[in-house]
């Protein structure tokens, strides 16, 4: 059965974009940039299968995630959209522009490559850190903070992953969950850092490749292979951002947005 994949849309007219989170994330981590286009643009966030409010599944691949965020965007609109991908939602929007080239009129992606990276240890340790976490004896949001600290230091990047904790009513009285599927995440570490062996065309569109200055998820090894998928594909670096580019230096990539997205 197909996975539920939950979406956010705003704006009414214009051209269509939508954006994809990374690892952890969710759909509302591009509130901000969507409410600044929504006014020329029709904007669809999403959340990633095993995230936020969408469907769980048993197993993990780009390919199967890719084709169900396809899936959504096609039953929405018959016109093609553009596509904004963070980290691992980088990484299905590449698989998905190479899978469904005719879905997507134009690509950004946000510091990731379509490379396998080696090391997920700080990724790793943010699952530690999650599951040391004793959902039946929390008492509050705050304890989970004292918890997960010694795992994630930064307060930015925890206040991050603990927007993933949410306390609900059960028959057996209220509760705290995790939002996201930890076990499948936490499990397929490996499988999100990899890359796809996809036998298909390069994609011929127009690419934005967005690189934050401090991270090193963009390296100049990853060119070749970036190009040779995506032979229109063009750098952009944000000085003063790692990672997470799209938080660090928002007012600096909305205005790289626009101008990619011609609005």
């Amino acid at each position: 059965m197909p996975v539920a994949i939950h979406s956010t849309e705003l704006g009414t007219s214009g051209p269509r974009v939508a954006f994809l989170h990374g690892l952890f994330g969710q759909g509302k981590n591009f509130t901000a940039v969507a409410k600044a286009l929504r006014d020329k643009c029709r904007v669809t966030l999403l959340d990633l299968p095993n995230h936020g409010r969408s469907g769980w599944t048993e197993r993990f691949s780009y390919p199967e995630t890719a084709d169900a965020i396809g899936s959504k965007l096609a039953a929405a609109s018959p016109d093609p959209v553009s596509l904004v991908g963070h980290s691992m939602g980088g990484k299905v929007a590449m698989v998905l522009a190479l899978l469904q080239p005719d879905l997507i009129e134009r690509l950004c992606v946000a510091d990731v490559a379509p490379v396998r990276y080696q090391t997920q240890s700080a990724f790793g340790e943010y699952i530690r850190g999650l599951r040391s976490v004793d959902l039946d004896r929390l008492p509050d949001r705050a304890t989970a903070d004292d918890v997960l600290r010694p795992y994630v230091p930064d307060d930015v990047v925890r206040g991050f992953l603990l927007q993933n904790l949410r306390r609900e009513q059960t028959p057996d009285g209220p509760r705290w969950r995790w939002q996201l599927n930890l076990d499948l995440l936490g499990d397929r570490l490996a499988e999100i850092g990899d890359w796809p062996d996809l036998e298909t065309l390069p994609y011929d569109g127009t690419v934005l490749w967005i690189a934050g200055a401090n991270s090193n998820y963009i390296l100049p090894e990853h060119t070749e292979p970036m190009r040779r998928l995506f032979p229109r594909a063009q750098l952009v670096t944000v000085k003063n951002a790692g990672h997470w580019v799209h938080s660090e230096q928002p007012e600096i990539f909305l205005a790289i947005l626009r101008r990619f997205l011609r609005t």
